[in-house]
């Protein structure tokens, strides 16, 4: 079984996907900090891309429990979140501030005429740290390019990079981060 944890209108083929958002595609209608219909230790995979920063540095901890409980053993949770380096980057190249307020602090539409926002940013140590913290291991990088090379057109936050689309030459802002139960 592999979960696609917050996945609005994106579709990932094999993947359930829970949302508290309304699309068609969502398999299981749940905030995805409560995984309560999901049995402990049958998720092989947990893919959360842009989800993580939706919830506040005091409760993330348990959040990330949740999903570590419906993993099984050595199942892999990947993850992608803005990246604050990278963000930084692309303000100290542009002096501009509207080029990262997006990315930064975000704005979801539930599709209900409610709006959440993100509530922290991660960079690399901090977001390794914390995934220690609840005993993941094996934490590491992971490419887009290889994870969607089966799901090609797929296209998320993962994926995003400054300037807009420019994969070749622009700068990623996305820290992608996986590990194991």
């Amino acid at each position: 079984m592999k979960l696609h944890l917050g996945s609005g209108s994106r579709y990932l083929e094999g993947y359930l996907h829970v949302d508290i958002a309304d699309y068609e595609h969502i398999d299981i209608k749940s905030s995805v900090d409560k995984l309560n219909t999901i049995d402990n230790d049958t998720v092989d995979e947990i893919y959360a891309s842009h989800v993580l920063e939706y919830f506040d540095r005091n409760e993330v901890e348990s959040v990330l429990n949740e999903w570590k409980r419906v993993l099984k053993k050595d199942g892999v949770l990947r993850i992608a979140v803005p990246n604050f380096e990278a963000l930084i980057k692309v303000y100290q190249e542009t002096a501009e501030i509207e080029k990262i307020l997006g990315p930064l602090y975000g704005k979801w539409d539930l599709t209900d005429g409610n709006f959440i926002y993100h509530r922290t940013v991660y960079d690399k140590n901090s977001l390794t740290e914390l995934l220690e913290r609840i005993g993941f291991s094996d934490i590491e990088l992971w490419n887009w390019r290889e994870v969607f090379k089966d799901n090609l057109g797929y296209d998320d936050h993962s994926q995003a990079y400054f300037p807009h689309m420019d994969k070749e030459n622009g700068i990623h802002v996305s820290l992608n981060i996986q590990c194991k139960k």
